[in-house]
């Protein structure tokens, strides 16, 4: 029986993989669309497995495009094709009367301009993620929501506010703050595809108006009807000039399989010869920028973290409270969440709580309340006092004793841990604190302004993106056996060098380490620049949620060669500073 051979196109993006199998006709007879979670090959394997078991007996003539495509091609000698020509080749094929083509991937973003009788004018964007797809991904993160959601929001906007999608972090500030003004999530969602398709036109155009027809394809237009139409209306194109394709996002995969078939050069491959080639799961690691891996082993692990964590006492839940003893409360009131601790008069810990504020700190702090109560019963509070960015407007609404700098919080919670601490550092979701201290006093704080690439939401962002839980996430980087050597950038231009590790074949723990390797380095050299090590003297403690992290903690020992301690309640170090300030103060007076 004579074997079919078929055209495959494979794109490989930053966060997608896409194929798309051609018969000689150049019909589409299969296709398959998933997000790869930095792990293409065991999910590309997986894609031809289907394709296989769907075709029968085949060889496929193949051609690879895409960011992470391209490593994936040089290493195993197949044929790669940019993604704007390949792209190009379906336009020209399919929609030949096309003037204007509009691609949103993962995080590119590509516009084509076709005119009779001249070459294409294709423009990229640059290294900046703003106006993609992940950049609706962060937003969905912020709003709480998946981002397959976030089209069924915006259809009920009434309200369109400005957020600017050149940045992700400038972006993130803009949303934060329309949540602590209560607007709308329909709102918010639709400001931001209003935002992406502003970023794309301005960014893309440049000059050179789109005209009709115009062809829109990618991922971000295939599940979010919507903004197609913030597109249109942006562009002043009626709904008959636009044309979103049927397989809008796989036109790259398709044009590649068109290649495949008009460049054959006679090497075809059959399933079995493709997913041991290209997608080959078991090739030493080949890359070179790799670091010193966190543990040998999950037995030094575990040692480490008894011989480093300086566990604070907690009451268990289930004992019963004395009702006539004396209880203060500390609540730390961040931007993005509240944390809140009561301690009894010996001061132990009997009742804690985390939780985000999703734009109301008072929502957040009577939550905290509310469950308190039902954990503690009637107990009377004999001190309270409030840090953080909600201070002043807690201390006004609920009447609490006292408020407290957050500095003074988290440094006095470090000198419970150990009372000759030199160096104290905090590191939270969106903010970095460093305390330099000599003798039980401070004398030199220092906090990040505008960049968050030494703060925890770096590296949740990326996590997300790849797809994964940070607390997974973190997992993983523990045991790392090759670290990618990530460097020290910021969350945008750090797309591109986690898009170079994949090409390279780093595998996701690999990533996750050099994440953890790289949020120290930021810290210490791009925020602090620290001159020395010697700066943080010999008694250094860390608090702060990113501190749950156990492969920051160690990527700050080994950096630093320092020994470095922490507690069982990282996240909970500023309400905890400030219940010991209520119980002090309560002495005191």
């Amino acid at each position: 029986m004579q074997q079919h051979t078929y055209y495959l196109g494979i794109d490989i993006g930053s966060t997608t993989i896409k194929m798309a199998v051609l018969d000689e006709g150049l019909k589409v007879l299969q296709t398959d669309y998933r997000r790869h979670n930095a792990n293409p090959a065991a999910v590309g394997r997986d894609i031809l497995k289907s394709f296989s078991a769907g075709l029968g007996d085949c060889r496929f003539c193949v051609s690879v495009t895409g960011s992470v495509g391209m490593g994936y091609a040089e290493r195993h000698g197949v044929p790669f094709e940019q993604e704007v020509i390949a792209a190009a080749k379906v336009i020209r094929t399919w929609y030949p009367d096309c003037h204007t083509f509009i691609d949103i991937g993962g995080e590119d973003s590509k516009m084509i301009f076709f005119e009779e009788g001249r070459v294409p004018d294709m423009r990229m964007n640059g290294n900046c993620a703003g106006g993609t797809g992940a950049f609706i991904d962060q937003t969905a993160t912020l709003l709480g929501v998946k981002t397959e959601d976030l089209n069924q929001l915006a259809e009920k906007s009434t309200q369109l506010y400005p957020i600017a999608s050149r940045c992700g972090v400038f972006s993130k500030t803009d949303i934060q703050n329309l949540l602590s003004r209560n607007a709308r999530k329909e709102d918010i969602a639709a400001s931001m595809l209003n935002a992406v398709a502003m970023q794309v036109v301005s960014a893309l155009a440049r000059g050179v108006m789109p005209k009709p027809k115009a062809v829109f394809c990618g991922g971000p237009f295939a599940y979010i009807p919507e903004l197609e139409r913030h597109l249109k209306r942006v562009l002043n194109l009626s709904d008959e000039e636009c044309i979103v394709p049927r397989y809008a996002q796989f036109i790259p995969a398709i044009g590649c399989a068109m290649l495949a078939k008009e460049r054959a050069d006679g090497r075809s491959y059959s399933g079995k010869e493709l997913y041991n080639t290209l997608f080959d799961t078991s090739t030493e690691i080949g890359y070179t920028t790799s670091l010193e891996p966190l543990f040998a082993s999950k037995e030094e692990y575990e040692t480490w973290v008894k011989d480093k964590t300086r566990r604070q006492t907690v009451v268990d839940s289930t004992t019963p409270l004395d009702l006539t003893d004396h209880y203060f409360l500390g609540v730390d009131s961040g931007s993005t969440t509240t944390k809140l601790v009561i301690l009894d008069s010996q001061q132990r810990i009997v009742f804690s709580d985390y939780s985000y504020n999703h734009g109301d700190s008072l929502r957040a702090f009577t939550g905290a309340v509310e469950r308190m109560q039902i954990r503690c019963g009637n107990i009377g509070i004999t001190g309270s006092c409030a840090t953080g960015y909600g201070e002043q407007l807690l201390r006004t609404a609920f009447s609490l004793d006292y408020g407290i700098v957050e500095t003074m919080a988290h440094f006095r919670a470090a000198t419970k841990v150990d009372p000759k601490v030199s160096f104290v550092l905090d590191i939270g979701g969106q903010d970095m604190k460093a305390i330099f201290a000599d003798n039980g006093s401070i004398h030199r704080i220092e906090i990040n302004e505008a960049c968050s690439s030494g703060c925890g939401s770096f590296i949740m962002t990326f996590a997300n993106q790849l797809g994964y839980d940070i607390s997974d996430f973190a997992a993983m980087s523990c045991f790392a056996k090759h670290p990618y050597d990530l460097g020290t950038r910021c969350t945008v231009f750090m797309n591109s060098k986690v898009k170079q590790a994949m090409r390279e074949g780093a595998l996701v723990e690999d990533i996750a380490a050099g994440f953890a390797y790289s949020v120290v380095k930021n810290c210490l050299y791009k925020v602090l620049k620290l001159q020395s090590t010697d700066e943080l003297g010999s008694n250094i403690v860390v608090q702060g949620g990113t501190m749950k992290n156990h492969a920051v903690v160690r990527a700050l020992e080994k950096i630093t060669g320092c020994s470095v301690y922490f507690t069982n309640i990282p996240e909970l170090m500023g309400a905890y500073g400030a219940a010991l300030y209520a119980h002090a103060a309560y002495n005191k007076r």
